[in-house]
């Protein structure tokens, strides 16, 4: 099946198709994998993220907007503007199925309007125009607007809020107004280049080679994933709250900005059944997904009644709950509803507020620094506060708003040991001192702390075994060495972005990697097995590491806030361990062919990739 990609140059305003290389589908896929070998060719590696010439690539995977589980899932590729790296974003709800339905497959955007614009594209009718009027607008008011405005049934919206358009670092992309593009400042590149948004309407059924077969494989699949027990009796009916219990009892819950790991005092106020209690709450599915795992809440009583949206989801918990000791849902409700609505990402937010406490319990920020809003370890109400300001850069706002690398610069050397961040990105609400799997995901993420690319604490935490991926047998989660069972996990959770799937189907392991190669068979109208498809998430994996390689980084950047290497835990399953980082590396980098001294893939590996034209000279 033919792949199509939409070309849209806002400096000189104009758009027009291309066809996608057929070599670049074979060897990679689609979704998050070609867009990343259109980076290669598009990122001004001497140019900062925010540079008009720099590339935003919106990409729909090619089981997107199918009968296929969980096929709600598009990604965003960049460079990230808050860290340096490639910028990889991932979202669910509706709007790459909408891209698909509009007949593109992935949208490239360069260059920069000379005043503020929205992209309206139905079908391939594509136009550039004027949004002066919606500058300013919060998401949810930009998609009322627009959809008012365009009148066109199934209306789909991508926007950013105030935080993309002020340039905060870790502005997010908005879609169904509280479905994110959220890591790594998506949103702060679409404000530079003064987009607004993205309007899609698309009418046409997306194609698949096989529809029959492809129905059949997609229902297998279902019942599949709803054999896995997670899936079927927490995640189904209680979505991704049903995460904070279980991962409180592990010991990798970041608590009072990662000083601990469990939070004894949110028993009964943040776990999910009384999250399900305290707010009003409703069930909220992406396009096609059965698990049906987002929450549409609302406040029900306190000075934030009426406040609705969707989440807070597990990471905004633990984001404005464990890390800043509040326990007030109705606050922590309140701030996610503002983050999303304002165009802020909630995992980097809840991060830089961690980070602000500790700073202001250690005087390193005052009083008078913070106009008057007391920092104070479980304030909810500063946590509401703040997020306006960061948001339009009011006050300590402007200086939060730059991420807590930059905050930390700023503020001199005493405050670099609270700002918990990988390569300049926050971290995420999931402990490395009792999965040491984590540690080496958070460190060697191509995009910064990272939690997902793969789910380690899945393997070594949770206890998951996989024949299918060849991960069987004692895996201990305290030990920093042994970490070969990473590459095969971290390729199905590459397929997953690649495919424009949920990873919620792949971190329980409830799809398999050999059913999801079935599905893209049937979709594609060629056979792709198991191994294929996990080599050419192995190939997007090295063609990320290179593609850092030539922005500056190389193993010296894979490292943690030095509280995990030198601090041991004092409570909770990991306690009294800190990561012995370099033992983990080696241990990783040797089971992915890399290079020990330079973390990076070595010549050979890239030849017996196919890859050559990666090797650096």
């Amino acid at each position: 099946m033919e792949q199509k990609m939409l070309w849209v140059d806002l400096s000189k305003g104009e758009v027009r198709a291309q066809p996608v290389p057929d070599e670049w589908v074979r060897d990679y896929i689609g979704g998050e994998g070609v867009a990343m070998r259109y980076l290669w060719d598009l990122i001004v590696p001497d140019a900062d993220g925010t540079d008009p010439r720099q590339p935003l690539i919106f990409a729909a995977g090619p089981l997107s907007g199918t009968l296929a589980p969980c096929s709600g899932r598009g990604c965003v590729v960049f460079r990230s503007p808050a860290t340096g790296t490639l910028g990889a974003s991932n979202g669910g709800g509706d709007f790459s199925p909408a891209m698909r339905k509009a007949g593109w497959d992935y949208i490239t955007i360069v260059g920069k309007a000379d005043h503020p614009v929205y992209l309206f594209i139905d079908d391939d009718k594509v136009e550039i125009r004027d949004a002066s009027d919606l500058w300013g607008k919060t998401v949810s008011q930009t998609e009322d607007i627009l959809k008012e405005r365009i009148g066109a049934r199934g209306l789909e919206i991508a926007s950013i809020g105030p935080a993309g358009e002020n340039g905060v670092m870790f502005a997010s992309i908005m879609t169904d107004k509280y479905r994110a593009f959220g890591r790594g400042g998506p949103g702060t590149v679409m404000g530079a280049k003064n987009l607004k948004a993205i309007a899609i309407h698309g009418t046409h059924k997306v194609a698949v080679a096989d529809p029959e077969g492809l129905k059949e494989a997609s229902l297998a699949a279902r019942e599949e994933l709803f054999s896995e027990a997670f899936v079927r009796d927490e995640l189904h009916p209680y979505g991704t709250p049903s995460f904070y219990d279980a991962i409180n009892a592990l010991g990798i819950l970041p608590t009072k900005n990662w000083q601990f790991t469990t939070f004894p005092d949110s028993e009964g106020k943040l776990t999910y059944q009384a999250y399900h209690e305290q707010l009003d709450v409703r069930a909220k599915a992406c396009f096609n997904c059965a698990i049906a795992c987002g929450r549409y809440t609302e406040v029900k009583e306190g000075p934030y009644a009426g406040m609705k949206g969707g989440g807070p989801e597990y990471e905004c918990l633990a984001a404005f709950g464990s890390k800043l000791l509040v326990t007030d849902i109705n606050a922590i409700t309140a701030a996610n509803h503002l983050s999303n609505d304002l165009g802020l990402d909630v995992i980097s937010t809840g991060q830089v507020l961690a980070t602000a406490m500790e700073w202001y319990e250690t005087g390193i920020l005052t009083p008078e620094m913070t106009d008057g809003v007391k920092l104070e370890w479980g304030n909810g109400d500063a946590v509401v506060e703040m997020v306006k300001r960061i948001a339009y850069r009011q006050g300590v706002g402007d200086l939060l708003a730059s991420g807590v690398k930059r905050a930390a610069d700023r503020l001199g050397e005493k405050a670099e040991y609270a700002a918990m961040h990988v390569k300049g990105l926050e971290m995420a609400a999931d402990g490395v001192r009792a999965s040491k799997g984590e540690a080496v995901v958070h460190a060697t993420s191509a995009r910064g702390a990272d939690h997902l690319r793969p789910y380690a604490s899945a393997i070594d935490a949770f206890g998951y075994r996989d024949e299918d991926l060849g991960i069987v047998g004692d895996i201990d989660y305290l030990e920093d060495g042994n970490k070969w069972w990473i590459k095969p996990f971290q390729e199905l959770s590459m397929a997953t972005n690649m495919l424009g799937v949920c990873l919620f189907a792949s971190i329980t392991l409830g799809i398999k990697a050999s059913t999801w190669a079935k599905l893209i068979s049937k979709a594609l109208g060629k056979e792709i097995g198991k191994q294929d498809l996990l080599l050419a998430a192995e190939r997007v994996i090295n063609l990320e590491r290179m593609l850092n390689a030539r922005l500056g980084f190389d193993r010296k950047d894979d490292t943690l806030p030095k509280r995990f290497l030198t601090e041991p835990a004092p409570d909770g399953r990991g306690a009294g361990q800190v990561v012995d980082l370099e033992k983990a590396l080696n241990s990783y980098y040797e089971s992915m062919g890399w290079d020990l001294k330079t973390g990076l893939p070595t010549p050979e590996k890239l030849r017996s990739l196919g890859m050559e034209f990666l090797i650096l000279q």
